[in-house]
């Protein structure tokens, strides 16, 4: 036998295989995803590499492979699953091997040791006090000081003796020599979060699930009992309890002497999240996000090692978590696009999860109250276990939605971004004493042109998305390239009141400002939380009822839980519904239905006002009712029709290069070459065309798209088409990426 081996995933010049002979004292030891040192190059240096797997005819001969020297030193067997998961993304989702294992193994910066010093009492009670009355005697206080404070606390922080009892370390050095202490180091870790959790854990409380929530928990616990190690979809209404139902899970897999891994799509939730595991799990939970030093990410590493971790919390990378013995892996809010990486690997986390899963034998539950179609209709064909929470807990009534049309509002006078029935909610909240949040739905510029008067969006002809406005005057489909120019009047109602919505979070808060100065007013956006603990102090701060409106894009209606704000206003809801995207209709709905669920999760009733100038469309209404199924199967129609995940497969090849004339013929060829490589098994190709946008830095760009309704067939074109790519010398100065059922356009 030969180990097939990737040498030193630091380097990209070395993504390719090598093979070594495998010594007798290793026959039989290794295994896929071991780390080993091996020979290489012409001076042997040693140097580390990853078994990818075994054969027993080389591709070389036999008198030419060089022998593995050893096994790895301190690597752990939970590597080789994840070796061999970086395998299945590098199949699945395109780019390199070493790509893929930098992903799931990434490079291990160790943080720099951080140590505490503990003063421990080496003597009994009796010798103790025997001592302290000898100290009291000679009016040696600061020694009886110290002695008195061991006795009642044999183990103590240096630094907590020296501040706190203001004990010079040289009274502490003399009490060491004289044999009635010690002073023992030990490794200290830094703590991932700033917040005070010893409070949260001292204040907790016991919950009791309602009948809906023990009966989705208790489901899962027989499956998992019996050993059936399933994917299930808790669907639930905002406001249902989905936490409490992941947190009883949870519980019964530790007890087993598992551990979970809990998926987040942004680092906003972290906070609020973090406080209620915490209050359950205490510090046997950590968190992993790119908002951590090396240090402190090194150091959880590190806990969960040796094996002090039994929760792990953060947003997509925090899945690879080299836990032994995983048992579980939840993935909230389980529809967001956060959860889709945009590097390469493009590998998206649901599938991953559920793949690592089936590697380790754990269970995955996904969490939401808007499933993507993607999961929803996998619990249709069977793939899926469907957990339904329909109540609120406690009985409470979901928000009173209310519909505002905007372009009644431009005819009744009203040009204000507030809408007179919102302002007027708005005043009554405050003197009410009641918060307020404010959600402006949009992320930068809107691209999409549409009229005041009469809500027209000007779209593409071929694609039904909206047209994309750029600064050459030109409107452009972003699909399939159609282009026309710029209109000036609404070609509907002839209005002038055409163009793109640019009001942003920043011109909302001086608004409100002015329109209602005796209003506390908070923001928050990618401008004020850009520092390490931003989102934390902004969310602690409205939690404390430091303000009374939180005005923000779509981080502030992601599953947070303010029991005082029963008003939330939508302030543009169209601003993702023609976006030059197909899932748009599909992010609206979810966005609109998370923010409506912000309001009246306490004891008091919440109102919600969504302003749109597209009340009729069905995102828009269906969203108002709440009625997530009504929806999809809208939803799921136009999908079938145009041939869109999750009714077909969908592949995007982004081609990018300096050279303009070059790139149009190299992706021509590749666009030749896939309609050749899926010979006549219904594959569609488009493009290829100029993506959203065209240039970067002087680098062109063009994408194709391939749709099937066999996934399996897209990734055998792909798999030709890096084969194609690799021995064609005119793509040595391209770049070619794969993403499979894209969430964003390139």
């Amino acid at each position: 036998m030969y180990a097939r081996v990737i040498i030193d995933i630091t380097h990209e010049k070395l993504d390719k295989v090598f093979e070594y002979s495998i010594p007798p004292e290793l026959d039989g030891v290794l295994r896929t995803g071991m780390e080993v040192i091996v020979p290489f190059g012409r001076g042997n240096r040693q140097t580390s590499g990853y078994i990818v797997g075994f054969t027993e005819k080389p591709d070389y001969a036999p008198d030419h492979i060089k022998e593995i020297l050893q096994i790895a030193d301190g690597r752990r067997a939970i590597e080789s699953k994840l070796v061999t998961l970086a395998a299945w993304m590098k199949e699945n989702y395109g780019g390199t091997m070493i790509q893929a294992l930098k992903t799931v193994l990434p490079i291990k910066k160790k943080g720099k040791l951080l140590k505490k010093r503990l003063v421990c009492l080496l003597l009994d009670e009796d010798e103790g006090k025997k001592q302290l009355d000898f100290y009291m005697n000679k009016n040696q206080k600061a020694r009886a000081r110290l002695l008195a404070g061991l006795l009642d606390q044999p183990r103590q922080e240096y630094e907590l003796i020296t501040k706190k009892l203001h004990v010079p370390a040289s009274v502490i050095r003399t009490l060491e020599e004289q044999g009635v202490l010690s002073v023992e180091e030990q490794q200290a870790f830094r703590s991932p979060w700033s917040l005070h959790m010893a409070d949260q854990r001292r204040n907790r409380h016991e919950i009791v699930l309602s009948p809906e929530q023990r009966q989705a928990a208790d489901l899962f616990i027989k499956d998992y009992d019996q050993g059936k190690y399933g994917t299930y979809l808790l669907y639930g209404v905002t406001g249902s309890g989905k936490t409490e139902v992941y947190m009883e899970m949870i519980s019964h897999v530790v007890a087993k002497g598992c551990q979970a891994i809990v998926l987040i799509p942004e680092i906003a939730l972290t906070y609020q999240t973090v406080l209620r595991f915490y209050g359950r799990f205490g510090d046997r939970v950590s968190i992993l996000n790119s908002r951590l030093s090396p240090g402190e990410r090194s150091d959880q590493m590190e806990r969960v090692g040796r094996g002090e971790v039994d929760v792990m919390i953060g947003p997509r990378s925090a899945l690879f978590t080299p836990f032994s013995n995983l048992g579980l892996i939840v993935i909230d809010e389980e529809h967001e696009t956060a959860y889709k990486s945009e590097q390469v690997p493009r590998y998206h986390a649901r599938e991953t999860a559920v793949m690592r899963g089936r590697l380790e034998g754990a269970s995955v539950v996904l969490g939401s109250a808007t499933p993507s179609l993607e999961a929803f209709c996998r619990c249709e064909k069977g793939e899926y276990t469907c957990l339904t929470l329909a109540n609120r807990v406690a009985k409470k009534e979901l928000a009173a939605v209310y519909t505002v049309d905007m372009r009644e509002e431009l005819r009744r006078g009203n040009r204000s971004v507030l809408s007179d029935r919102l302002s007027e909610l708005i005043t009554d909240r405050l003197q009410k004493g009641q918060q307020i949040m404010l959600f402006l739905n949009r992320r930068g510029y809107a691209g999409f042109v549409s009229c005041r008067s009469c809500g027209y969006v000007v779209k593409c002809s071929h694609c039904d998305v909206s047209l994309s406005a750029h600064k050459n005057g030109r409107l452009v489909c972003h699909y399939c390239g159609y282009e026309e120019p710029a209109v000036k009047e609404c070609p509907s109602c002839g209005s002038p009141y055409i163009g793109g919505f640019k009001m942003g979070t920043e011109a909302i808060e001086d608004l409100i400002k002015r329109r209602f100065p005796q209003a506390g007013v908070l923001r928050m956006d990618m401008d004020t939380t850009r520092t390490k603990d931003g989102h934390e102090k902004i969310l602690s701060a409205f939690a404390n009822g430091e303000a009374d409106i939180l005005i923000g894009t779509q981080m502030i209606v992601k599953g947070h839980d303010f029991p005082n704000v029963t008003l939330v206003g939508v302030l543009a809801a169209d601003m993702s519904l023609y976006t030059d995207d197909y899932r748009a209709a599909e992010r609206t709905f979810a966005l609109l239905t998370q923010a409506a669920g912000r309001a009246g999760r306490g004891r008091k009733r919440g109102e919600v006002v969504i302003q749109t100038y597209s009340p009729e469309h069905y995102s828009i209404a269906c969203a108002a009712r709440q009625d997530y199924e009504g929806f999809y199967e809208e939803e799921m129609r136009y999908r079938r029709l145009m041939g869109y995940p999750p009714a077909a497969e969908l592949l995007a090849v982004l081609v990018t290069g300096e050279d303009e004339e070059h790139l149009n013929t190299a992706a021509g060829y590749l666009k030749e070459f896939a309609r050749r490589a899926g010979g006549d098994r219904g594959l569609q190709i488009i493009g290829p065309a100029s993506p959203f946008v065209g240039k970067v830095s002087d680098v062109y760009r063009r994408v194709i798209y391939l749709k099937s309704r066999d996934y399996q067939l897209l990734i055998t074109v792909k798999n030709y088409m890096e084969q194609y790519i690799e021995i064609n010398k005119g793509f040595q100065t391209l770049r070619v990426q794969f993403d499979f059922n894209p969430l964003n356009i390139f």
